[in-house]
């Protein structure tokens, strides 16, 4: 059974927009995995320690038969492939942050993984582009999309570039 995700993307070190395009034909090339779509690119300051280079951010819409975890262990295994060094610095510098969003209409809370994403409701980097994927989506809560981006301003994000077709 194949199940809808939204996973986010983002990257400050090591030309950030190759490590974006690199991540969706990463996603792509998944097993049991089917890439439908990436949003453009939006650049925003980083959290956390500002003497760091601004972020390059995009969600990627995917179906796919993995399991949650196994997508999550799929996932750092890409990041770890592009050079992801895991620090205990949380909102550090990073080549790539691939996070699971979104898995179908699942609400998780593991010790390895929470869905929807920890505090995405408060992130324009991820809210914007997610809405350029899934204008009308509706959270697991019940939540419209639409709702959560009226509570936070696109302050601070700007769309950069649009991601390279996939086929």
């Amino acid at each position: 059974m194949s199940h809808r995700c939204h996973i986010g993307l983002g990257s400050n070190q090591a030309e950030p927009r190759a490590q974006l395009r690199q991540a969706c034909e990463s996603l792509a090339a998944l097993a049991g995995t089917r890439l439908l779509r990436c949003s453009r690119l939006y650049r925003s300051a980083p959290m956390g320690p500002q003497d760091q280079p601004d972020y390059v951010n995009a969600v990627a819409l995917i179906d796919t038969t993995l399991t949650p975890l196994a997508l999550l262990d799929a996932l750092q295994a890409i990041e770890q492939q592009q050079g992801r060094q895991r620090k205990a610095e949380r909102w550090g510098p990073r080549t790539l942050d691939l996070d699971i969003l979104l898995y179908a209409n699942q609400q998780i809370d593991s010790d390895r993984l929470r869905v929807p994403h920890y505090h995405m409701h408060a992130r324009p980097f991820v809210l914007y582009p997610l809405a350029e994927l899934d204008p009308d989506l509706i959270l697991p809560d019940g939540t419209p999309l639409q709702h959560l981006l009226q509570n936070c301003p696109a302050q601070g994000i700007e769309a950069i570039a649009d991601m390279p077709a996939q086929g």
